[in-house]
């Protein structure tokens, strides 16, 4: 790693002040990556209370660090420990916009009008970055996360919105460091600290999902799901799916031999299906298969999965999907189901208690009990062994008042005593035999 001359005071000011205005009180591992020679990352991770201590090692050309953090030292969307930032990455060079006229329409026609106000502007040497900072959420809050992310980008697709650099695991150029392009230094212009509430935005801006992700069961509207719904339904399961990939890996202790490429070409599928960004797809399926007690060589991992990427791209082209549909299919791309997936990866009963969608149906059977068995409960229906028991109180009581009344009265007629103890002339000798 090259180490910066300290004796900069000023560009690592920057540095500090932006790195510690984005991740305060930030929980879990942030990542710095620095772009080497040959256009890979080389990658840390530190505690925020570390980091701003080491800066000083990194800043130089071509540095970068992740928006939100991980639950652990590995720069993956399934280690995400907390969602702190929105971002859109605005590649308006592209489309030779001047900047000045970008941050004009920006402020006069989408700030408070189409999207909320950023609170950090990063001025990346070339483009710019808008970032919304968040009160932080964890990881489960990805798929709502995500569909909120892609309505951003869908309103500065305009502007140079950069579908690539949408992902919740993405790293973004720090201010004070070069970018090496141009030799441009990267800034950063703070508007405000108030910290948006994730669900507020998408009340805001995103109204129609009010009904999927805060569900009330006894009031249903008619008519067709909104775009949105269906895209945040889709990121839902995708997301779910990646999870329970990894989740498998995890209960198996990482010996998956035998089951190595599927597991990498399922992931890197799905990846690309939540992310659509397909080289950050393949670079976390490659991440994921290091971890394997026996890998694959990075090469295997690559020509193993290509047809998921091929896939993927026929998923978001009109013209596959059309003719997925006219054969019958739902659409194009892989449209896997549970059974063809368990299947596939010899996915047994106990491991599909831990898994949260590929499951078949005695699983779904089995949960639907323990689910309908809580609801019982909390309605106040008693368990069986409750009503056992109080059965068994019952009849130790009728037995007592029983021989009471033999003893008052040893000759009193059976049909009296059925009456005065309220059952039935069958059960009134079932209780004799308890005597």
């Amino acid at each position: 790693m090259t180490t910066f001359n300290t004796s900069n005071n000023y560009a690592l000011d920057e540095a500090k002040r932006h790195v510690l205005f984005h991740h305060h009180n930030s929980d879990g591992w942030i990542t710095v990556a620095k772009k080497t020679a040959s256009g890979s990352f080389q990658q840390y991770h530190y505690k925020p209370e570390a980091l701003a201590v080491e800066l000083g090692r990194w800043l130089g050309e071509d540095v970068y660090f992740s928006q939100n953090t991980f639950f652990k030292p590995q720069r993956n969307i399934e280690n995400i420990r907390q969602l702190r930032s929105l971002y859109i990455d605005l590649d308006f060079y592209l489309f030779n916009y001047d900047p000045s006229w970008v941050l004009g329409k920006l402020e006069h026609e989408y700030f408070q009008e189409t999207i909320p106000e950023p609170n950090i502007l990063i001025f990346s040497g070339q483009g710019l970055v808008l970032i919304w900072l968040l009160e932080p959420v964890p990881y489960n809050a990805l798929p709502l996360w995500q569909t909120v992310q892609n309505y951003l980008l869908g309103e500065l697709k305009e502007l140079g919105g950069d579908p690539k650099a949408a992902d919740a695991a993405r790293v973004f150029r720090m201010a004070g460091s070069v970018n090496s392009k141009n030799g441009a230094e990267v800034r950063a212009e703070y508007r405000h600290d108030h910290k948006y509430e994730l669900r507020q935005i998408q009340t805001d801006f995103l109204p129609e999902l009010n009904e999927v992700t805060n569900p009330n069961p006894g009031k249903k509207k008619p008519g067709r799901k909104k775009k949105s719904v269906q895209i945040f339904n889709t990121y839902k399961l995708h997301y779910a799916r990646l999870m329970d990939v990894v989740k498998l890996v995890e209960l198996r202790n990482y010996e998956v031999t035998g089951h190595r490429e599927l597991i990498c070409f399922l992931y890197r599928y799905w990846l690309c299906c939540y992310t659509n960004d397909p080289v950050e797809a393949l670079n976390q399926a490659q991440m994921l298969n290091l971890q394997f007690t026996e890998p694959l060589t990075l090469r295997e991992v690559e020509k193993a999965t290509k047809s998921a990427e091929k896939a993927w791209e026929a998923k978001n082209n009109e013209e596959a999907n059309k003719a997925a549909i006219e054969r019958g299919y739902p659409g194009a791309g892989y449209n896997l189901k549970n059974s063809k997936i368990i299947d596939w990866l010899d996915i047994t009963a106990d491991e599909m208690t831990h898994l949260k969608t590929i499951i078949d149906a005695n699983e779904k059977r089995r949960r639907k009990r323990i689910a309908n068995m809580k609801k019982r409960r909390k309605e106040g229906v008693r368990t069986r062994e409750e009503y056992i028991k109080e059965q068994h109180n019952r009849t130790d009581d009728k037995l007592f008042k029983l021989q009471q009344l033999l003893e008052e009265n040893p000759n009193i007629p059976k049909v009296k005593l059925a009456q005065l103890l309220g059952v039935s002339k069958a059960h009134l000798y079932r209780l004799f035999k308890g005597i």
